[in-house]
C-alpha cells in the first residue's frame, strides 16, 4: 500500500473529531505530510501528534471524510472493510423489519454519515441497488463497494446501478464516463411499499428514483383521508396520492410542474386502481395554490430543498413561509396540512417558526398533531446532527 497522507489539525480544531464528527474541513488543517490526491488514505492527527482517526482525502472544503476513529486504525479501505460496513448497514435494516418483508421491498441500505459511511448513499428497490456517491475521493472505491454488495446479496441481487453522475461535479466527469450498470440491467422497476405498488425509474427519476424517506409519513396520511378531498403538491411519482386514494379519499388532485413526473404519477395511481378519483394537474404548485377557488380537506406540501447552503437560508425560509401561507388559505375549517422541508440547513425549530409565521399571516388557528422526521433506514449519527434533514408538521387548521 502506498504511504498514507498525514493530516495535522490546527490547535483547538480537533474537538469535533474527538466527538466522532466524520468531517475534517480544510480550514482546520495546519499541515499535511505525504502524497495528497483524491481518494488517498488519510490519517488525522491533533496539533500534538495524537492519532485521531483515518478516512478518505479529497481536495475540497470537506477535506477528509472519516471512516474510523482512534484507537481503530485500519491501514487500508479494501474489499473486506466495505463488506463489513455494508453488512452492518443491512443488519440495521433487518432490525427495522425492512428486509425480507412481503409488504415493503424498498428501503435505504446506506445513509451516508448515519451509517458511518460519509458520502455514500445506496437504495434498494426489489433486488435492484442504486448507488450515489457524493465525494469524488470516495468514487475510487466504487468497484469494491459493488463487489461487496454482490457478495452480501448473492442470488437476491438483480442489478447495481451507479447514479453518481447526478451527485458529483461535472468537472469530475471530464476525462471519464459514468459507469451506469455495474451488475445486470433494469428498466422500470416495480416495488411494494406498505402493500401498495409503485413504478421506480432508477435511471431517469429524481434522486435514486423514489422518495423512500416519506414511507412512514405517507402511511400516516392514510389516517386522515377517508371521504376527504386531497391536494398533493410537488407530487412527483404520486406517493402521497396513491396512499390517499387507497385510504378512501373522495378526490385527490396531484400537482407537479414536470410532465415526466406526472406521467409516472398517473401510472402509479392506475397501478393501484385509483384513476376514477384522481386528477392530474401539470402546474406550478404555488400558482395552483393561488388560483384555486375552493378548499381542500387535506393538503400535502412536500417541496424540493429550498436551501442547500447556509448563504441562501434566509431566502429559503421566506419561500417556505409564502408556500405555507397560500396552503393555509386553501384548507377548509378542520382541515389537515402535512407540510415538509428537506433543506438540511433549515432545522425543525426554524421550520416550526416559519410555519407559525405563515399561520399568523393567514389569520388561522393552528394546532400541531404530529412532528415528523425521516424513518429508521435514514438513521442520524448522533455526532453528526446535520444528517437530520427531513422534518415535517401535521397541522389541524381551525
Amino acid at each position: 500500500m502506498s504511504q498514507s497522507l498525514k493530516v495535522f489539525l490546527r490547535s483547538g480544531r480537533d474537538d469535533a473529531v474527538r466527538r466522532f464528527h466524520p468531517w475534517v474541513f480544510s480550514g482546520a488543517i495546519k499541515k499535511m505530510e505525504g502524497p495528497a490526491w483524491d481518494g488517498c488514505h488519510a490519517e488525522v492527527f491533533s496539533n500534538k501528534n495524537e492519532y485521531l482517526g483515518c478516512g478518505i482525502y479529497q481536495d475540497a472544503t470537506i477535506a477528509v471524510r472519516l471512516l474510523a476513529f482512534a484507537p481503530e486504525r485500519p491501514t487500508a479501505f479494501g474489499p473486506a472493510f466495505w463488506r463489513e460496513k455494508l453488512m452492518e448497514a443491512l443488519l440495521l435494516r433487518q432490525l427495522a423489519g425492512l428486509t425480507d418483508n412481503p409488504m415493503t421491498n424498498v428501503y435505504r441500505l446506506v445513509h451516508g454519515e448515519g451509517d458511518h459511511l460519509p458520502g455514500l448513499i445506496i437504495d434498494h428497490y426489489n433486488g435492484h441497488l442504486v448507488i450515489q456517491i457524493h465525494a469524488t475521493g470516495l468514487y475510487r472505491f466504487i468497484d469494491d463497494i459493488a463487489e461487496s454488495l454482490r457478495t452480501i446479496y448473492g442470488d437476491r441481487l438483480q442489478s447495481i446501478y451507479d447514479k453518481s453522475r447526478d451527485t458529483l461535479p461535472a468537472t469530475f466527469w471530464q476525462d471519464k464516463l459514468p459507469k451506469g450498470f455495474l451488475t445486470g440491467e433494469a428498466g422500470a422497476v416495480e416495488v411494494i411499499e406498505n402493500g401498495l405498488r409503485f413504478i421506480v425509474d432508477i435511471e431517469k427519476g429524481q434522486k435514486t428514483g423514489f422518495f423512500i424517506d416519506q414511507r412512514e409519513n405517507r402511511q400516516l396520511l392514510s389516517r386522515y383521508c377517508k371521504g376527504k378531498k386531497i391536494l398533493n403538491t410537488f407530487s412527483y411519482s404520486g406517493g402521497f396520492s396513491v396512499y390517499a386514494l387507497n385510504a378512501g379519499a373522495a378526490a385527490v388532485h396531484s400537482v407537479d410542474s414536470s410532465v415526466r413526473a406526472m406521467d409516472l404519477c398517473k401510472r402509479n395511481v392506475a397501478l393501484n386502481g385509483g384513476e376514477e378519483k384522481h386528477t392530474a394537474l401539470i402546474e406550478d404548485a404555488m400558482d395552483h395554490l393561488k388560483s384555486v377557488d375552493h378548499t381542500y380537506d387535506v393538503l400535502v406540501l412536500d417541496p424540493p430543498a429550498y436551501a442547500k447552503h447556509q448563504h441562501v437560508k434566509h431566502k429559503a425560509v421566506q419561500g417556505y413561509k409564502r408556500l405555507n401561507l397560500e396552503a393555509l388559505k386553501c384548507i377548509a375549517p378542520g382541515g389537515v396540512l402535512f407540510t415538509f422541508s428537506c433543506s438540511q440547513v433549515v432545522d425543525m425549530r426554524l421550520f416550526h417558526s416559519t410555519v407559525t409565521a405563515a399561520a399568523i399571516l393567514a389569520g388561522r388557528k393552528v394546532r400541531v398533531l404530529h412532528q415528523l422526521a425521516q424513518p429508521a433506514d435514514h438513521p442520524v449519527n448522533i455526532f453528526h446532527p446535520e444528517g437530520q434533514y427531513l422534518k415535517g408538521l401535521v397541522l389541524v387548521v381551525d
